[in-house]
């Protein structure tokens, strides 16, 4: 084991010799007769594991030393004694208050020095070792809560592409469209009415939920949910039912979780509410207004804008102005006015989004499109 590094400083020889005869067998001694110098001893490496620190000196006192000891980060926690012939309670606590870990009155008696010293430095070790654990702990939590992040992203994603594979022209929808759910709400926060509900948090948890946004569409059969052409009456009602079946499929797994899920909350609202329309005019539920859950409210935003510049066997990718003419249109009955607002004054960065992630099966040719 190598062995501490104690440094000593008083003005007086004596007292240096005594002390250093006590040590030397024992630990790395260290020697200073002033202040500054015992600054200077201590900054070098390997830091002193213990210092004893006379108070009485000229120039420069021990409290004076002891306060630049604790302002440099490299020697805050180096424990710091106080050896003084001052006797006085006040002088005592003074030099705990400034950090000092024990105080041993002159004359120094080697017996006493060296029981001190082994116990601060037994106790620095103990800390030491304590603080390396915690760091060490801390990086594991930090790793496996990454991990467990990843894993939770992956599964999703999984699940998202799961419904996407029923669907396969719509390509990166899932990437796009919770990218623009996540620009939306950074966005939207910069607004009094949606500060409240879009901390940093929420946010998070709104984009993580929004790839699942059409999970329940694995529960639509084929022939409706692949038929090139419109659907009729009857098809459309069953295809309308892809948001409850959404919405249960996710409250079937918080149930078995049995506690709840921050982030599923918001994907059974968006899978359930994202179809609904400010007028009341859309489902499942036919809500209206502010009694759509603001998630639903940025998704339905996000994946309208998706739907009109992507290409689908029965339509061609429509052309950005004119798609910012056909949302506009819509404010205040499809869409939140106010959010729809701030969906185009940052219509720009919405389709650098698109351009970042083109359709797979048509890459080019969409690419064309939103140029």
């Amino acid at each position: 084991m190598t062995q501490s590094t104690v440094l000593i400083v008083d003005d007086n020889p004596e007292n240096l010799t005594v002390l250093g005869e006590s040590l030397c067998d024992r630990y790395q001694v260290r020697a200073a007769n002033s202040g500054a110098r015992a600054l200077q001893l201590a900054a070098q490496q390997p830091v002193p594991d213990l210092i004893l620190l006379d108070i009485m000196m000229p120039a420069m006192n021990g409290y004076e030393v002891l306060q630049r000891l604790r302002a440099a980060p490299e020697t805050r926690d180096v424990p710091v004694i106080f050896t003084t012939a001052m006797g006085a309670v006040e002088d005592e606590q003074r030099g705990l208050e400034l950090g000092a870990v024990d105080y041993i009155a002159k004359p120094l008696h080697p017996a006493i020095v060296l029981a001190r010293v082994q116990t601060h430095l037994e106790l620095k070790r103990a800390r030491d070792l304590l603080r390396r654990d915690k760091a060490a702990l801390e990086a594991e939590i930090g790793r496996r809560m990454h991990e467990n992040q990843v894993i939770q992203d992956v599964t999703i994603r999984a699940l998202a592409r799961l419904a996407e594979t029923r669907d396969n022209e719509t390509g990166n929808h899932i990437l796009r469209t919770q990218e623009y759910v996540l620009v939306l709400a950074r966005r939207a926060r910069a607004r009094p009415r949606f500060a409240a509900e879009l901390d940093e948090r929420s946010i998070a948890l709104i984009a993580k939920s929004a790839p699942l946004h059409d999970i329940g569409k694995v529960g639509i059969p084929d022939h409706i949910l692949l038929k090139p052409g419109k659907l009729n009456a009857e098809e459309w009602a069953v295809m309308k039912t892809h948001a409850q079946l959404g919405a249960a499929a996710i409250e079937r797994a918080v149930q078995d979780m049995h506690e709840p899920v921050d982030f599923l909350a918001y994907a059974c609202q968006i899978a359930l509410r994202h179809h609904e329309r400010w007028d009341g005019s859309g489902y499942p539920g036919g809500l209206a207004g502010e009694d759509i859950p603001l998630a639903a409210r940025l998704m339905a935003l996000a994946d309208v804008f998706d739907a009109l510049i992507s290409r689908r066997v029965y339509k061609a990718p429509m052309p950005l102005p004119e798609v910012r003419e056909v949302l506009a249109r819509e404010r205040g009955r499809h869409f939140d006015p106010e959010l729809l607002d701030v969906f185009l004054e940052g219509f720009e960065e919405f389709c650098d989004i698109a351009r970042r992630y083109p359709a797979e099966p048509a890459a080019q040719a969409s690419a064309a499109a939103l140029a």
